[in-house]
């Protein structure tokens, strides 16, 4: 007798014989849903030897690092691939932890390394596509979406602002711009301005590079330039930025400085570009504006590689070493006073710094009582 099919509602046998017919149609369900679940089984053990097989080539194609460092600049550039990935609830969540201030008027946050600020090519999540989510988790389900008082870099950290009310956004922005908001930057740089303070004032334009890879920068557009030994003036571009930065060593080694930053002005890459052409020292992990004519990783030398640990081969993964340090905002609406708004350095920084011999200055006490702070990342 052949097996009954998958869809037979079993054989019928007369009389005495329909208990041997229900016995039949049991089978039959039972060898129908054993087969489905073996299915089921066969393809979830595929699955996971499918992705076990991969994590397997992933563990071939990357060495084991023993040396500390390169773990370490390994799982920051991890970190920034998989901020691209989580889902936004997640980056909400993350984001809402990290607070700074907060009030009627105004959400501070602390801005993660390598999470960029708006969309754009290749960007898969960035800050302003979470922010009604961030919202709705400050103030409940109905809560309106927050909205972005300025912008930084995808590779900076530090004080961000977010306003609940576009009017107090837009008022906000506009202290931005007429230059009422004081900013101050902690940057690491590779080489040592001289002199060790003082002020860059050199417009700032943007130009095509050409050479292997053609592509934009921004790129200094100064209004004086020598010509045999004499300073001639030059005729001064229309499309060029006013960009004035002040500048102060805080610490340094022969190879190095930590610097202290602010931008009188708020040109895009102002600070990355100022440091690099104007003094020559480029922030470190600015794989864009260290070399002029290329898009290549950072050229180090051979003593501040061996003081951070890592190859020149491995240069590419270092992190840009630029901080937004702290923001010192006017009186608006109903807040009476100033707000000083202050973020602690990333886990990253702060071991740079000891790596390459530079000290933290010596905080002032009593705008630190004042000022609100993060944790470290």
């Amino acid at each position: 007798m052949a097996a009954p099919g998958c869809g037979a509602r079993g054989l019928r046998v007369r009389g005495a014989g329909q208990s041997l017919g229900s016995l039949i149609t049991l089978v039959s369900k039972l060898f129908c849903s054993t087969a489905a679940s073996s299915k089921s089984l066969d393809a979830q053990r595929l699955a996971e030897r499918l992705r076990a097989q991969k994590q397997n080539q992933k563990r071939k194609k990357e060495p084991v690092l023993t040396n500390p460092v390169q773990r370490r600049v390994r799982e920051l550039v991890r970190f920034t691939q998989q901020l691209q990935r989580v889902h936004p609830n997640v980056l909400a969540k993350a984001l809402s932890r990290g607070i700074l201030h907060q009030d009627k008027d105004l959400v501070v946050i602390n801005k993660p390394y390598g999470l960029p600020v708006h969309g754009g090519p290749g960007v898969q999540l960035c800050i302003s596509d979470v922010l009604p989510i961030l919202a709705k988790i400050l103030r409940g389900h109905k809560a309106e979406p927050l909205h972005l008082c300025h912008r930084l870099d995808k590779e900076t950290t530090g004080v961000m602002v977010l306003a609940w009310e576009k009017e107090v956004a837009h008022q906000i922005q506009e202290m931005f711009r007429t230059r009422q908001v004081t900013k101050k930057y902690w940057a690491i740089t590779v080489r040592v301005p001289v002199p060790s303070a003082g002020v860059v004032d050199i417009p700032i334009i943007e130009k095509e590079v050409q050479g292997q890879q053609q592509h934009h920068k921004m790129t200094l557009s100064p209004n004086y330039r020598m010509d045999k030994g004499k300073m001639v003036k030059v005729r001064s571009s229309r499309i060029a930025h006013v960009a004035v930065t002040q500048y102060q060593v805080l610490s340094s080694t022969l190879s190095s400085a930590f610097m202290e930053l602010q931008p009188i002005t708020g040109i895009k890459h102002q600070l990355r570009v100022h440091l690099s052409f104007g003094l020559d020292c480029p922030i470190l992990g600015d794989h864009k504006y260290s070399d002029w004519n290329k898009l290549a990783p950072q050229k180090l030398s051979v003593g501040t590689l061996k003081k951070l640990g890592l190859e020149q081969s491995k240069a590419r993964h270092i992190p840009l070493h630029l901080h937004a340090r702290q923001l010192i905002m006017p009186a608006l609406g109903s807040r009476k006073e100033e707000l000083n708004l202050v973020c602690k350095l990333p886990r990253f920084f702060v071991r740079s710094l000891h790596r390459l011999g530079l000290e933290m200055p010596n905080q002032d006490e009593n705008g630190d009582k004042e000022a609100r702070h993060l944790g470290t990342q």
